[in-house]
């Protein structure tokens, strides 16, 4: 009987841990078409000369920007997912429900590139930009909380993966969020993106530091 129990188990195990494969390679595929979609909205440059093809590209010059802006911020979004993603052997907690809000988002971005890129009513453009930034971030947050909690990761999973990721993808978030209200004063707000993480990432390491030396 427990011979059996126990194949039924890792019978179990290994469709779970296939389960958790195919939501990884999905998200994968998801995020290149997000990618992918966001080259298609480059606007072409026009004219018959170098000279107006040069004037085109700087009339355009804010949409190539947003172009470039979103593709690192997504690029950064799948960096985070792969290394998370890497240690987890099996789904639960609502894990595909988070999976699905986040890859919405990524989903949404190229839109909000679109939006951002536009001219005229900055404020409302850069905070829809802003807050697709922060649902997904947090939303990202609460797999990786879902995750370590249900412990859905494998045996050999580093310590320090979790902290790194609550503190990365925290601070990430948290430029975002400051970045919101900022936008209603100034156009500058495009700075927190920035000035917050480098903050964050000097404060830790002047903390580690002192813990060190301790």
């Amino acid at each position: 009987m427990s011979s059996v129990t126990s194949d039924e188990d890792a019978v179990g195990s290994e469709t779970r841990g296939i389960a958790a494969e195919r939501l990884t390679f999905f998200s994968d595929a998801v995020v290149a078409i997000a990618i992918t979609l966001l080259a298609l909205e480059l606007p072409l440059p026009e004219g018959a000369t170098s000279a107006e093809l040069l004037r085109s590209l700087g009339h355009h010059q804010s949409e190539y920007i947003s172009f470039l802006i979103s593709f690192a911020v997504i690029g950064g979004h799948w960096r985070a997912h792969h290394r998370l993603f890497h240690h987890v052997t099996t789904l639960g907690g609502g894990l595909v429900q988070l999976s699905f809000g986040w890859l919405l988002m990524q989903v949404v971005m190229p839109f909000a590139t679109k939006v951002i890129g536009e001219d005229g009513g900055f404020e409302f453009r850069f905070v829809f930009y802003a807050l697709v930034q922060v649902v997904a971030l947090t939303l990202f947050l609460v797999m990786t909380r879902q995750i370590q909690r249900h412990r859905l990761y494998r045996a050999d999973t580093p310590p320090e993966l979790f902290g790194g990721i609550y503190r990365g993808v925290g601070t990430m978030a948290a430029a975002f969020a400051v970045s919101i209200p900022v936008a209603f004063f100034t156009h500058w707000a495009y700075a927190c993106w920035i000035v917050v993480p480098l903050v964050g990432s000097l404060l830790f390491r002047f903390r580690r530091r002192a813990a060190a030396e301790a």
